[in-house]
Order: C-alpha cells, then structure tokens, then sequence
C-alpha cells in the first residue's frame, strides 16, 4: 500500500504554503493530506496537543491501516514526535523540510530565550503580529517570486499567541521508529541540517529561501519524493 504524504505547515503560517507541493505529488501519482492548523492558537496552553488532534482529525477520512509519510516545515518539526505518537497507523519516514529539530530526549522549546526576547515587545494584550510582521521587508521579499503567492500566504498567517512560543513540547521515546530526513532550503537552518546529518538521518539540500516550497514546488516534491520513496 503506498502511503500517504501528511503536509504539516508551520502554525505561523498556512496549510497553502503547501498546497502547490501537494498538487505536484497528487500528479506524481501520491495521496496527499494537508491538515490545517490555523486555529490551534485559540484558548489556553499548551498548543501541542491541538497539533496533534487536527493531523489525526484531517485523516479520519483515510483507513486505519493506511500508511503515512509525514513531512513538516519550520516550527512544525517540533510537533511531528507528538504527531507521530498521536497516530495509531503506520508512519513509514518523516521528513523535516527547512525544519527546526525536537530535542533527543525531553521536552523542545517552541522559542529559545533569545528568540523569546525578541518577541514579547511586540505582544500586544499577549498576541503576536503575524510571522511576516515580524522582519523588514528587505528579509521578506526575498522568501516570494510572485506577488499572488505572497498575497495568499500574508492574508492567511494567524495571529499567534506569545504563549505559543512559550510552551514546551513533548518528546516521545521511540518516536524516531522509521526512517528520517531533513531537507535544507539554506541559512540559518544548515546547523540543524548538521545536526539531522550527526543522528544518521538522509540530508539532501535544495537551495532558496525559507518558504521555497512555495516559489519550486516541482523540485521540493521531487526531493521528497527522492528520500522517501523507493526507487
């Protein structure tokens, strides 16, 4: 049974930072889900555990013996232990696209301190501005080709709450029970993909921006299709 590839977003941005990925592997002949997490913000702490319950709620649809292939982007590597634990189906590879790493054992920081530092300014009665608020054009511009793309993923970003970035996120033991691999778009990522290259995790590197998903989604399917996929 071929499974099926789990887009997970970052939740500071949007499920269609994914979707023209998913539209190339749908006509690679692959089944492919992108559960959105646009309102795992919302209530009280901790934020994980809504992660973790809309990945598994977007494949109710999909049978229980179905296989998946779970990829995430950005600050949504640090969920994919809980996710994965969370899944009573199958997970045959993860993969971790221009992706923060969950710590080897114990509980990831969602924000290290210095980042933590850099954001409680801007709260305002504890929300965030929205991801792309937080940098000078001059570092935004560069991550979009094309004005519609950037239009979309902008209007679409949540307002997050500071906590998010506060709470700690849980590593399961045995989580890693399958194959991994991290996929590098570039800087400031290359330690982490450093870092997946040390744990014995395939690397391959397709050079851009943070969200080149978005500006090369033939190439990013074909890269996940060339680490995951058997030949």
């Amino acid at each position: 049974m071929q499974p099926i590839f789990v887009l997970v977003h970052s939740p500071s941005v949007g499920p269609s930072t994914w979707h023209p990925v998913a539209d190339h592997l749908r006509a690679a002949g692959h089944e492919v889900r992108v559960p959105s997490l646009l309102h795992v913000g919302e209530g009280a702490p901790p934020f994980w555990p809504r992660v973790v319950d809309a990945v598994r709620d977007d494949l109710r649809p999909v049978g229980p013996d179905s296989p998946v292939i779970l990829v995430a982007h950005s600050n949504a590597g640090l969920f994919l232990p809980a996710i994965r634990a969370g899944l009573d189906r199958p997970v045959t590879g993860s993969v971790f696209v221009d992706a923060a790493l969950p710590a080897r054992r114990g509980p990831t920081p969602v924000a290290p301190p210095e980042l933590l530092e850099f954001l409680r300014p801007m709260a305002v009665n504890g929300r965030l501005p929205r991801w792309t608020d937080w940098w000078d054009e001059a570092d935004v511009a560069p991550m979009f080709t094309d004005p519609a793309v950037r239009r979309t993923v902008v209007e679409e970003q949540p307002s997050l709450p500071l906590s998010y970035y506060e709470q700690h996120v849980p590593v399961p033991d045995g989580w890693d029970d399958h194959p991994c691999s991290y996929v590098l778009f570039g800087p400031p990522y290359d330690d982490l993909a450093a870092d997946a290259r040390e744990r014995g995790w395939r690397v391959a590197h397709l050079p851009g921006a943070h969200l080149h998903q978005t500006v090369d989604p033939a190439g990013t399917a074909r890269k996940l299709i060339e680490l995951v996929v058997p030949a």
